[in-house]
C-alpha cells in the first residue's frame, strides 16, 4: 500500500518547484517526523548543520548560489537560534524559506506547559519575533496548508527575502492532494503607464550626454539581471561598476569595467569614471556606510537614473511600479539609439607591483591570490580584513563573490561556503576569514569534511579582531583571542580527516602553498600569518569613517 501524499510531501516538492534542492538545518522532536519525508523525497536532499546558526548561514550561502535556499529549525530553542542568520538573508535579500517545525494543534489550543517554550501557553512569541525579518508568514492547519505554502513561497520569490513557515508536527502529516502544476509567481503587468513616462524622462536626461557611466549592485544581481547587464556592456562599453556587495555582477576582465567604487576611498580612476559622468546609471545600488567609506559617495540625484526592483528614478522624480527588467530593458533600447555619441571607454591595465618573498604583509596576501584565482572561482570574504581586501582585486572571468558588507556578521562566510559548495559541487570554493571570525563557526568545517567537499580555506591569523582594533582599542583585551592551533584543527573535527594543512608565514611559502591548492583535490586550510595591525586601504578607509561617526561627528 502507498503511504498517502502529505503536507509535508506538498511542502517538500514546492521547494523543489523553487530550486531548492537542499534543506540545511538541525533535528529536533518536533521536525523529526516531517524529517521522515524529507529523507524519503526523489529530489529534496537533507542537509544537517553543526548548530541552527550555522545552517542559516548555510541556506543562505546556498541561495545566493541557487537562487532559493530552506531551512528547518525546531521550535523555539531552534527556530531563535537560528535569526541571526535569517535577519543577515532579509538584510541583503537573499530569498530563505525557515521552516519551523512546531508541537501538535491541539497542544497548542490547550496551551500546555511544552518543553521549548516560555511557560506561558502562548505559541506566538516566536512568530512574532520573525516578522520583521520575513516577507511573509504563514501558520499551518488543516484548512490552508497548501494555500498558505503557495503564497510565502511566491512571496520570497517575487521579493528575494526570508519567509517563515510554522509547521505543526500534525500538519505534516495531513493528507493532501498533489498540485496541478509547478508552482510559478505571476509576472507584472506589462501595461503600466508609468512605464512609458520613465522611458520619456530617461529619454530626455540621456539625448544631450557625451559621457554616461553605469554603477549596478547587489539587487540587480539578486533580481536576475546580471546576463543582460553583461550582454549590454559588450555591445555598449560605456565605463561601469560595482559596489563591494555586488561585485561579481560583471566580467572584471572585460575593458569597459571600471573597478570596486567605494566612494571617495575608490582608486581615482574608478572614481572619476563613475562619478564625472554627465548622466550616471544606478542598478540595483545599496550605499551603505562600509561600502563607500562612510558615505563618501558622490552620486548627484540630479545628474542620475536610478532602477530598484519594483521603481525607477529619473532625476528628482520616481516612477512607481516599474519591474525592473522593463527599465533595464527601456534603458537598453535607448543606449543603443544615444551610443554613437557617447564616448567608449577602457579600462588601464596596471602591472602588478613585484613582490618579494620575505615577510607577509597584507600587500602580499593579495596580490598572490590575485594571482592564484582561477575563472568560475566561487571567492568568499568574511567582515573585515578579508571583504575589504578582496574589494580591490580583479576577479577572474566568471566568478562569483559572496560577501556580507551590510549585516556584516563575522563568521558568516565559513558555513556559507558549505552552504554555497552543496549548490555547485563542481566549482572552486575559496573562502577568505580571519582567525577571530573563523572561531564563532568553525564546526561547520566538520559538515564540509562529511560532505567530502574540497574548499581552499584561507584562514589570516593576525591574532585577534583586527578590523575592530583598527576601529577603536587597538590594544584592549576585548579584542584579543585566545590563540588556536589551525592546522590540527580540521583533524579534531573529522576521525577520517582528508585535508592537507599549511601554516605560512612568507610570501615565497604562499605562493608554493597556493599554486599546491590548486589541485583542488582536497580540503585545503592555509594558516596566513599577517601582522596584527596590517590592514587594506580600504579597510582602513572604512575604519576611520566608522569611528568617526561612533564618535558624534
Amino acid at each position: 500500500m502507498n503511504a498517502p501524499y502529505t503536507v509535508a510531501d506538498y511542502l517538500l516538492d514546492r521547494l523543489a518547484d523553487c530550486s531548492a534542492e537542499h534543506l540545511f538545518g538541525v533535528p529536533g522532536d518536533y521536525n523529526l517526523q516531517f524529517l521522515d519525508h524529507v529523507i524519503a523525497h526523489r529530489t529534496v536532499r537533507w542537509v544537517g548543520c553543526a548548530n541552527e546558526l550555522n545552517a542559516a548561514y548555510a541556506a543562505d550561502g546556498y541561495a545566493r548560489m541557487q537562487g532559493f535556499g530552506a531551512l528547518l529549525t525546531t521550535y523555539g530553542v531552534g527556530e531563535l537560534s537560528a535569526l541571526n542568520g535569517v535577519a543577515g538573508s532579509f538584510a541583503e535579500h537573499v530569498p530563505v524559506l525557515h521552516i519551523v517545525g512546531a508541537p501538535c494543534t491541539a497542544a497548542q489550543q490547550r496551551r500546555e506547559c511544552l518543553h521549548h517554550t516560555l511557560g506561558d501557553g502562548n505559541f506566538d512569541h516566536f512568530r512574532q519575533m520573525s516578522a520583521p525579518i520575513s516577507v511573509a508568514q504563514g501558520v499551518l492547519n488543516s484548512r490552508n496548508a497548501c494555500a498558505e505554502i503557495d503564497r510565502v513561497l511566491s512571496e520570497i520569490t517575487r521579493r528575494k527575502r526570508p519567509g517563515y513557515l510554522l509547521l505543526p508536527a500534525d500538519v505534516a502529516a495531513l493528507p493532501v492532494t498533489r498540485p496541478e502544476s509547478v508552482l510559478t509567481t505571476q509576472p507584472a503587468a506589462k501595461d503600466n503607464p508609468q512605464l512609458n513616462s520613465f522611458i520619456q524622462q530617461a529619454r530626455e536626461q540621456l539625448q544631450p550626454c557625451q559621457r554616461v557611466s553605469l554603477l549596478a549592485d547587489v539587487l540587480a544581481l539578486r533580481f536576475g539581471q546580471q546576463p543582460v547587464l553583461n550582454q549590454w556592456m559588450r555591445e555598449v562599453p560605456i565605463p561601469h561598476a560595482t559596489l563591494l556587495m555586488g561585485k561579481g555582477l560583471f566580467n572584471e576582465q572585460q575593458p569597459g569595467f571600471a573597478g570596486t567604487y567605494s566612494g571617495g576611498a575608490s582608486q581615482p580612476a574608478t572614481r572619476e569614471a563613475i562619478e564625472n559622468a554627465e548622466a550616471i546609471i544606478c542598478i540595483g545600488t545599496c550605499f551603505t556606510d562600509t561600502i563607500t567609506a562612510g558615505f563618501t559617495h558622490r552620486i548627484a540625484t540630479k545628474n542620475s537614473i536610478e532602477i530598484q526592483p519594483f521603481a525607477a528614478r529619473v532625476g528628482e522624480r520616481w516612477f512607481s511600479g516599474i519591474d525592473m527588467q522593463d527599465a533595464v530593458n527601456a534603458l537598453i533600447t535607448l543606449s543603443h539609439e544615444f551610443s554613437s555619441q557617447w564616448q567608449t571607454y577602457r579600462r588601464g591595465i596596471s602591472t602588478p607591483a613585484s613582490v618579494d618573498n620575505g615577510h607577509l604583509t597584507q600587500r602580499h596576501f593579495w596580490h598572490a591570490l590575485e594571482k592564484h584565482l582561477q575563472p568560475n572561482d566561487i571567492v568568499l570574504g568574511d567582515q573585515g580584513t578579508a571583504a575589504f581586501g578582496i574589494a580591490a582585486l580583479t576577479l577572474p572571468p566568471g566568478a562569483s563573490l559572496i560577501v556580507q558588507p551590510l549585516w556584516g556578521s563575522i563568521g558568516f562566510t565559513l558555513p556559507a561556503a558549505f552552504g554555497a559548495q552543496t549548490s555547485q559541487p563542481d566549482r572552486r570554493v575559496v573562502l577568505v576569514i580571519g582567525d577571530g571570525a573563523a572561531q564563532l563557526t568553525i564546526q561547520e568545517l566538520s559538515s564540509m569534511l562529511r560532505d567530502g567537499q574540497r574548499p581552499l580555506i584561507l584562514l589570516l591569523n593576525n591574532e585577534g579582531y583586527t578590523v575592530e582594533r583598527a576601529i577603536h582599542g587597538p590594544e584592549q583585551r576585548y579584542n584579543d583571542i585566545s590563540l588556536w592551533n589551525w592546522t590540527q584543527v580540521p583533524q579534531a573535527l573529522n576521525l577520517d580527516c582528508q585535508a592537507e594543512c599549511w601554516k605560512v608565514s612568507n610570501a615565497s611559502q604562499l605562493n608554493d602553498a597556493l599554486t599546491r591548492a590548486g589541485r583542488g583535490d582536497k580540503l585545503t586550510l592555509l594558516e596566513v600569518m599577517l601582522p596584527k595591525m596590517d590592514i587594506p586601504p580600504l579597510l582602513k578607509a572604512v575604519t576611520q569613517a566608522l569611528e568617526a561617526r561612533n564618535s558624534g561627528h
